[in-house]
């Protein structure tokens, strides 16, 4: 009852800062990549605009309240939300209003976008990609029935108004027909209006050209890893140019692009290992993306850790069996968190994995220590599970410079620190 009473508060001070500073709004949405979008079309916009981006991962009702006033959420202390509620007044009035703001935009269930649209309607959409099984879908009838809910975004938008739209991903590329508003695509895949080439991977990041319109220019994304992460730059890229920036200006902006903590960041281990950290959450399609970028790296040994996919009903013990089948196919051994990543275990052995390349547990810490025992130099070990799973504690375990783990990894506030 008292978080939806902050909630209403928040949501009503968030609108009224934006009825009286209208600054232009970014909305993103999909299944997966929000956060990398958002970080990457900030890092773009930074450069030349007074910018404000969500914080973490600030998508459901509340959280883009919080974004849209530039706070932090206080968890369960009551004197943080009065501070809260009295700074969004005071944001409401301030005179250093950001010009654009960049914002996730998440759903768990129906109508959840009816309601993120009440706070703020967007100029330009983003819509990351969705895949055949997307994340959160255990409330819908289906994929279709998610689709449909993020296609509120670009239903949405005026007509001046733009939608950027991954040229790859079937679903998405089909919602070009539920918009009035300017498209614009980006992908790999011939055809794109920003369009990918010379994609590179190395233990240094990503590399590859951004191609528009006759001009090209190279993007080097440094300790970035994953196509994922390339297609976070080329929505970026998007924005850039909607905002008339010129490719040179992008790629430099895009130099200094991160990924936020716990999305495919290169850490180094212990034993002169190294740590591919994606422990922020999963999905089936995270996943194989996860397990692809590993599968693209040069190692001694490759080493997965992963943990229950959630949030996923009906889907769970296909996808789960799907990373098992992969995982056998890339990893030298495959170590399970949970009793859903059992049938990923399961389904490794199946395809040619022995028992002893194969261990089981029941949370991430007792992983962790049968981790240290195993890893040798020269190792790579992917980490990666939803969030609940708490994965992120094996690689605290793993790291070579654990006094980093405040920057590098996720869930490191006190609320999380308190839920060990």
């Amino acid at each position: 009852m008292i978080k939806k009473i902050i909630t209403k508060i928040l949501a009503l001070e968030a609108k009224l800062a934006l009825k009286k500073h209208k600054p232009k709004i970014i909305g993103i949405t999909g299944s997966v990549g929000k956060s990398s979008a958002k970080e990457a079309a900030a890092a773009v916009l930074e450069s030349r605009f007074n910018v404000r981006k969500s914080v973490k991962s600030y998508n459901s009702e509340l959280g883009m309240a919080l974004a849209i006033l530039g706070l932090k959420t206080a968890w369960n202390n009551p004197i943080g939300w009065i501070k809260n509620i009295i700074l969004g007044f005071k944001e409401i009035f301030t005179k250093n209003f950001p010009k654009i703001l960049v914002l996730e935009m998440g759903v768990d269930r129906p109508r959840d976008f009816d309601r993120l649209l009440k706070i703020a309607r967007p100029d330009i959409g983003i819509i990351t990609a969705l895949g055949e099984i997307p994340v959160h879908v255990e409330f819908f009838a289906g994929p279709e029935e998610i689709a449909g809910e993020k296609s509120k975004l670009i239903k949405n938008l005026p007509p001046d108004g733009w939608v950027i739209l991954n040229f790859d991903d079937k679903k998405v590329w089909e919602m070009k027909l539920k918009t009035g508003a300017n498209v614009l695509s980006f992908g790999f895949g011939a055809g794109a209006d920003i369009l990918a080439s010379n994609y590179k991977i190395s233990e240094d990041g990503l590399s590859f050209k951004i191609d528009y319109k006759g001009s090209s220019v190279p993007v080097r994304l440094k300790n970035i890893f994953g196509k994922h992460s390339a297609y976070a730059a080329l929505s970026a890229a998007a924005v850039g140019i909607i905002f008339e920036m010129n490719l040179i200006e992008i790629s430099e902006a895009l130099s200094k692009y991160q990924s936020p903590p716990g999305r495919l960041r290169l850490i180094p281990g212990i034993k002169n290992s190294l740590i591919l950290d994606d422990s922020y959450n999963a999905s089936p399609l995270a996943t194989e993306a996860a397990l692809n970028t590993l599968k693209e790296l040069e190692a001694t040994r490759k080493i997965v850790a992963f943990g229950d996919m959630l949030e996923i009903g009906k889907f769970t013990i296909e996808a789960h069996k799907a990373v098992g089948e992969k995982a056998a196919k890339i990893a030298d051994y495959f170590v399970t968190v949970g009793p859903r990543a059992k049938f990923s275990a399961e389904e490794a052995l199946a395809h040619g994995m022995s028992k002893k390349q194969i261990a089981s547990f029941s949370e991430s810490r007792e992983a962790a220590l049968h981790l240290k025992e195993l890893i040798k130099e020269g190792d790579l070990i992917l980490v990666k599970g939803s969030q609940s799973m708490r994965m992120e504690l094996i690689t605290e375990e793993l790291m070579a410079h654990p006094e980093e783990v405040k920057i590098l990894l996720a869930r490191q506030d006190e609320f999380w620190k308190n839920k060990k």
